[in-house]
């Protein structure tokens, strides 16, 4: 089944240009970049953002840096995790819970103090240690759950950490990508001029005004914040890796969540970079002159099924119908514009984790009626459903045209597609309370995107048991021995050969089981001005502005 693109008429593109003439112009001698992005708001500043992934890429690897990071340089090989804060770590061989990590030297935060082994502890003790006194709930869950296994940290000397983790885990080194590093001297004096009834609220305070007046250790400081309108930063000419220094004073983030209107400011002057153009806009984006950046990354837009006793999804027939009822290159070259590569699984032919599944994933109608025939479905008897989407947010593509799309789709398979649009942050936080949570107002289906770097954000964080509501994002509460006991083997295999085919065949095993509607792979489209100059559009849902220039 293929769909008409989306049709923009001209009121709605005199509206969304309404929108955007108000943006200030921002005229001086200092380059300055604005970027709109898809979140409605700006993501929180405090040290570990919301907004999913778009929040770490606008607002957590600008102004912070982790232990370890993503290498962004290049646009052909895949992004690997490199050396960050952190410059050489080891697992103890005597105690595989235990790992050592040699941090950098020589290295200062935002506000001029020193970043040390003093400053690690610190900073997982405010998502870890509930007694602590900067510890915020508020951190917790876009933050903990992306680290499941690590328990505590130590202090050996101001430049080594002991880090401990409740179980052998293979993967810590990569989950460390996700915990950056705040500056507690900078929230410490927030805290001793606080005022509040208690320790508690004096703490709450204390990062309330940290979030105003950041500190990081990246390459990119705070420099003027409007909650909901704009974020500025500016370079940080002392950043420890000089090869990062960025090569643009001032960048200005600006939420603008309908994609019409992105368009309409690019297209105006009023920004210079969008994330995510309207996919009908492509040709005039590219007749005009606009640059169009694109390529595959490791994001995958899917529907996550709800596995708890009554959901319609537990016969894996319905699973395997909806997946082969997909016109994935119907989506592709129809709604968005060659904007997407389809999906098959998590990960595509040729990469070290895909495996050999026996379950082909492809658009087979004939097939996928008679799956639905054979489970007690037809023409006179649909299967209703409801997904939970937003209409708009980091990852998101195009979530409302494409849901559409997949609700005219699966109804030629008999079933009936029920959408419930919610805001975005509020769809990512219900991701973490489950499909039994009154928050899933009765959706047997979620469709939030999910990036897939690293072994735990791809595969274990939804397959794994222990991993459900709270702990994780099992959102449907997936409880298979088999995808069990392939996590624990993979997580407690530290060859990396070894572990990659231990990961591939949890692959393999969850495409078989149909465990999600995977429906395409995002290629994360971004439009810009052609004066923007130096910007490599990496194999990563992450990517690095500091060699970003302007062109007069």
């Amino acid at each position: 089944m293929r769909n008409d693109k989306s049709k923009k008429t001209a009121a709605a593109w005199l509206l969304a240009t309404a929108l955007v003439v108000g943006l200030p112009q921002l005229a001086s001698a200092e380059t300055v970049l604005r970027i709109g992005m898809t979140a409605a708001d700006i993501p929180r500043t405090l040290g570990q953002p919301d907004q999913g992934f778009e929040g770490n890429r606008f607002t957590g690897l600008t102004m912070y840096d982790g232990l370890t990071m993503w290498d962004l340089s290049s646009a052909d090989k895949a992004s690997v995790m490199i050396p960050g804060l952190a410059t050489e770590w080891k697992v103890d061989e005597a105690d595989k819970k235990k790992w050592t990590f040699k941090l950098r030297p020589g290295v200062k935060f935002h506000d001029g103090s020193d970043f040390n082994a003093d400053a690690v502890v610190w900073n997982v003790e405010k998502v870890l240690k509930q007694d602590a006194p900067h510890f915020d709930a508020s951190q917790v869950g876009v933050t903990a759950s992306r680290m499941p296994t690590l328990a505590s940290a130590r202090k050996i000397d101001d430049m080594t950490v002991e880090l401990t983790t409740k179980e052998p885990d293979s993967f810590l080194p990569i989950n460390l990508t996700n915990l950056f590093m705040a500056s507690p001297a900078k929230w410490q004096a927030f805290y001793d001029k606080a005022e509040g009834a208690d320790a508690k609220a004096k703490s709450q305070a204390a990062w309330a005004a940290f979030a105003r007046d950041a500190s990081g250790t990246g390459p990119w400081k705070m420099s003027k914040f409007t909650p909901r309108e704009r974020l500025e930063l500016v370079k940080n000419e002392s950043y420890w890796d000089k090869g990062r220094v960025p090569k643009i004073d001032r960048m200005v983030l600006l939420p603008m969540p309908e994609a019409n209107a992105r368009t309409a400011a690019l297209l105006s002057g009023q920004v210079d970079w969008v994330e995510a153009p309207a996919p009908d806009a492509v040709k005039e984006i590219k007749a005009r002159g606009f640059q169009l950046q694109a390529n595959e990354s490791p994001h995958v837009w899917p529907w996550q099924f709800s596995r708890i006793e009554g959901s319609p999804w537990n016969d894996i027939r319905v699973r395997k119908a909806a997946n082969l009822c997909v016109d994935r290159e119907g989506l592709k070259e129809g709604l968005l514009a060659g904007l997407m590569v389809p999906a098959t699984g998590t990960f595509e032919p040729g990469h070290p984790w895909r495996g050999q599944p026996k379950f082909e994933i492809k658009y087979d109608k004939a097939a996928a009626q008679k799956l639905m025939q054979e489970a007690g479905y037809g023409p006179n008897k649909k299967l209703t459903v409801k997904t939970q989407t937003s209409a708009s947010g980091s990852g998101q593509m195009q979530p409302l045209p494409m849901n559409e799309y997949l609700q005219q789709a699966l109804a030629e398979c008999y079933f009936d597609v029920q959408l419930d649009v919610i805001e975005w942050n509020t769809l990512f936080t219900n991701w973490r309370r489950g499909a039994k949570d009154p928050t899933a107002n009765g959706a047997n289906a979620t469709n939030v995107t999910y990036a897939a770097m690293d072994p735990f954000f791809a595969l274990v964080r939804f397959l794994q048991s222990s991993m459900a509501p709270p702990v994780s994002n099992n959102w449907g509460y997936i409880n298979n021995p088999k995808f069990d006991e392939l996590v624990t083997k993979a997580r407690q295999t530290f060859d990396p050969a070894a572990r990659d085919a231990a990961l591939a065949e949890l692959h393999a095993a969850s495409v078989d089981d149909a465990a999600f509607l995977y429906v395409a792979h995002d290629v994360s489209p971004r439009a810009m001005s052609p004066k923007v100059k130096g910007f490599v559009q990496p194999k990563s849902w992450f990517v690095d502005f500091s060699p970003v220039s302007l062109a007069p």
